[in-house]
This record gives structure tokens, C-alpha cells and sequence, in this order.
């Protein structure tokens, strides 16, 4: 499936320093992120990526890039508003991060 320009520009991307991970209780895939896009609160950001990460606290500190503009979504009774943005295959997954001079809240152009 193609979509035009028109169409990706009306998804905004930008960058967040993850601030914290939890575990999802009663879940094996689920992280309960708090992420810092340089609003006035960090957003809440619940993502499946969990069985990647042998110690999901090795994503604090990380700068990656998320779709920010997203309906918020409830997953397990928590509200996620955003998705975080990755890559994977067979033998593979990598979150598409960046510097750690980004800013939070910078945006793609």
C-alpha cells in the first residue's frame, strides 16, 4: 500500500529521552514507558517490546523516536499516547535512536 506526502506529513514524529520502564503486571511483552518530549509532563507510552530487552531498565536514558500524534490508546487499563518507532526482522530489533545531543521534542522535517 502507497501513501502520498500529503499523508505521512500529517504523522508527527519526535524525539523522547525515555525517563523510566516498568513491566506491565500480568503481561510477558508490555513496558509502561514515561518519555520526555519537552511538553510540560512526560507522556505515558505503552509499548510491546518487552521479550527485547533482557533488563528493560537499559532503556532509560535512551533518545528515540516516537509517533506522537496518535489517538491515545488503552492497553491493560493504561493509556499509551504515542508508539515508540523500531525496526525488526528474523534476527533483529533496533529502536530507531539518535544522538544524545537531540533534544526531546525535537521533530523530523
Amino acid at each position: 500500500m502507497t501513501i502520498s506526502i500529503d499523508d505521512f506529513k500529517k504523522v508527527e514524529i519526535k524525539i523522547g529521552h525515555v525517563l523510566s520502564v516498568e513491566k506491565v503486571d500480568e503481561t510477558d511483552k508490555l513496558l509502561k514507558l514515561s518519555v520526555d518530549f519537552g511538553e510540560e509532563t512526560p507522556r505515558q507510552i505503552v509499548s510491546g517490546i518487552a521479550t527485547y530487552f533482557e533488563d528493560p531498565q537499559a532503556l532509560v536514558g535512551k533518545k528515540c523516536a516516537f509517533a506522537t500524534n496518535l489517538e491515545p490508546r488503552v492497553i491493560k487499563n493504561l493509556e499509551s499516547q504515542g508508539m515508540i518507532l523500531a525496526v525488526s526482522g528474523d534476527n533483529f530489533f533496533s529502536l530507531l535512536e539518535v544522538s544524545k545531543d537531540v533534544l526531546p521534542g525535537s521533530m523530523t522535517r
